[in-house]
């Protein structure tokens, strides 16, 4: 019966270890969660307002731009998909792939090749294992994105979508993040970011407001040159950090869920360690006695 209580005992301390680890880590995901709520806040109206501009340059003017321009049959498509780099995030990651898997097998079924890119080594190790290749993956900033990540990342992309399709280019761009609504719900998104959908930002654009009256200098097509990219950029960049808050509010639930399952899993085996230690001062007292009523008894024999 001792033997018992020391393994509850043991396995009572393992699990007190493991809840002060969640709750570290819980308390570090809900201080992040605000520092990249803020990022979201100050890069929004960034994109929001260079996506009005580019939408006001594509509607506005007869200008014809490879990145706003739809291809006649397209045949090669690249698809983002951001996860994090860590795990201990509950669904976060899992749900992108998911949603990137539905995305991929949608773009087959309309005859196009799909050409991977990953954001995060959860996306990598998940094409790694199922020896699928990847035209390029980028690491280590899941959780803290810098404008300089988004373009690295926004340059290669661009870059294979202006190369021509038989050197290895690609007609169209998604990407696939995670949309941070709220504490408690963050959920799975695809956007096309290339070629622009005009009528889609159009309609979004309007709800702002009447387009004011633009000039366009030195031409509508070298406006569009300079804003392509950076609207590339922008969108990209508030992706990952819609993302990054994303991954910071799934760890924090996640780890408080397990906080709280190790709180009444050491109640369960702090009952059970009672029971034990109970059962065996009972069983101490027993034979006590037994021992205490065989003596009295052989003394009165022996009388």
């Amino acid at each position: 019966m001792g033997a018992q209580l020391r393994v509850y005992k043991r396995r009572i301390r393992s699990v007190t270890a493991t809840k002060k680890i969640t709750k570290a880590m819980e308390m570090i995901s809900a201080s992040r969660i605000m520092k990249a709520q803020r990022a979201v806040a100050a890069s929004s109206p960034y994109a929001d307002e260079l996506t009005r501009a580019v939408t006001a340059v594509a509607t506005r003017s007869n200008a014809k731009h490879p990145l706003t321009s739809e291809p006649e049959s397209p045949v090669r498509v690249a698809v983002l998909v951001v996860t994090a780099d860590r795990g201990l995030a509950g669904g976060y990651s899992a749900n992108a792939l998911k949603a990137s898997e539905a995305l991929t097998g949608q773009l087959r079924a309309e005859g196009k090749q799909v050409e991977q890119y990953a954001v995060g080594r959860k996306a990598v190790g998940y094409f790694a294992f199922r020896n699928r290749p990847v035209a390029k993956a980028w690491t280590g900033f899941s959780d803290k994105p810098t404008y300089q990540d988004a373009k690295e990342v926004s340059a290669a992309l661009i870059d294979a979508f202006v190369t021509d399709t038989a050197d290895g280019g690609v007609d169209e761009l998604h990407i696939v993040s995670t949309e941070f609504v709220s504490m408690l719900t963050q959920n799975p998104v695809n956007v096309r970011l290339l070629p622009l959908k005009l009528e889609e930002t159009l309609a979004a654009a309007e709800e702002q407001g009447p387009f004011p009256l633009y000039d366009f200098e030195p031409s509508a097509e070298g406006v569009l040159d300079a804003l392509l990219p950076r609207y590339v950029e922008s969108r990209i960049y508030n992706a990952l950090l819609q993302s990054a808050a994303s991954e910071h509010a799934a760890r924090r639930r996640a780890m408080k869920s397990a906080t709280d399952n190790a709180g009444e899993l050491i109640k369960s085996l702090s009952r059970l360690a009672n029971s034990a230690r109970q059962a065996e001062i009972t069983q101490e007292i027993s034979e006590i006695v037994g021992g205490a009523s065989a003596l009295a008894d052989a003394n009165a024999g022996s009388d």
